[in-house]
């Protein structure tokens, strides 16, 4: 995602790091919306629009490919860069999905699970695994990956990469700006029709996730492509708050179809191309790189403490005093989640495997 999924550096080329820093202030957005949306009607969530990190995860994705693959893949060959994806990116999808197995059948709050078949359970699990969307369990509204929900903007991150190493890293930059502006017509459409941005994550949107991918993927290799880096001196911190101010636009019924559009095919690009070009102040620089490491084992992991929150809401209509100390609790435990699982788990099996 940034790739959400990727780091936004090689040894032998410059490190961005303030795009580092952004795509962990995505994945918080993201977070902190999906608790807030388990009890709260999604027009009147307070940060109605951080689903549209997923929009900006893709953009910096198509912008950290090109810049870290255009010049090397037809020297590295097509096995070993996808080799190199799966081992940056899957390690993280089975450990999500193996404490989505776990929450769904140890949750506290729930009985769901018992619902379904052991078999059932074993094909969800594999599904999952292999990245091949199995929407089928009603209480959970029917998910692409009912075990690890984030994992469907994994899946479209895969085809988005097998796109490119096939095909798009061959074009001329002046087919895929064509290509992008086509992409950013079906999403008006999409928007027009649906009202909002918000889907790929379930069987009835599918498709919405690949059109979401296809523009903002391309987008962000057009802003590496045409060099659209804007040199300037906001720092990380401007940059952040940029960030999530999109995520605070209000959603309104009337003209939301047509602000979520230009949020994607405007102004996330114009941030990656700020962020590409910032200057990091030195005492950013740790909080920077916590943040990018942190990102995307905190996007992959979070939603098995979601399905138990949604459940135990419903039971125990907690008072939002309640509400003000368990989610930001929640939330900090997620986050030490994640440390833990980039540290004891990613960190090492990445090392291993890159042997």
């Amino acid at each position: 995602m940034s790739n959400l999924s990727s780091s936004v550096a090689l040894n032998t080329k410059k490190h961005f790091e303030i795009l580092d820093g952004l795509r962990g202030i995505a994945a918080l957005g993201v977070v902190v919306f999906h608790f807030i949306e388990m009890y709260t009607p999604h027009p009147d969530d307070l940060i109605a629009h951080a689903y549209l990190a997923v929009d900006f995860f893709f953009c910096l994705s198509g912008f950290v490919v090109a810049y870290a693959y255009d010049d090397r893949l037809p020297k590295m060959g097509l096995k070993t860069f996808f080799k190199q994806r799966l081992i940056r990116l899957h390690p993280l999808v089975v450990l999500g999905t193996i404490l989505g197995l776990l929450g769904f059948i140890f949750d506290p709050f729930g009985t769901q699970w018992e619902t379904y078949s052991g078999w059932t359970m074993v094909l969800l699990f594999l599904a999952s695994i292999l990245m091949i969307p199995y929407p089928i369990i009603a209480e959970r509204a029917f998910n692409n990956f009912g075990l690890n929900a984030p994992a469907w903007t994994l899946f479209w991150e895969y085809v988005a990469n097998m796109v490119y190493a096939l095909v798009l890293h061959r074009l001329k930059r002046t087919w895929l700006l064509l290509l992008a502006l086509l992409a950013a017509i079906v999403l008006f459409y999409i928007s027009r029709s649906a009202g909002n941005i918000s889907g790929g994550w379930a069987g009835n949107n599918f498709w919405h996730g690949g059109a979401r991918v296809a523009f903002s993927f391309l987008a962000g290799m057009c802003v590496f492509r045409y060099q659209a880096i804007i040199k300037n001196k906001l720092g990380f911190p401007s940059l952040a708050l940029l960030l999530a101010l999109a995520f605070f636009v209000p959603y309104n019924d009337n003209w939301n179809w047509f602000v979520e559009p230009l949020i994607i095919v405007f102004y996330f690009p114009f941030l990656v191309a700020l962020g590409a070009g910032a200057v990091l102040n030195p005492a950013h620089q740790g909080v920077c790189r916590l943040s990018g490491q942190l990102s995307y084992p905190l996007y992959i992991t979070h939603y098995f403490v979601l399905w138990a929150f949604g459940n135990y809401y419903a039971q125990a209509q907690p008072s939002h005093q309640t509400l003000a100390w368990v989610i930001p609790s929640l939330i900090i435990g997620q986050i030490i989640i994640a440390y833990l699982a980039m540290k004891f788990y990613d960190l090492p099996i990445r090392k291993w495997l890159s042997r």
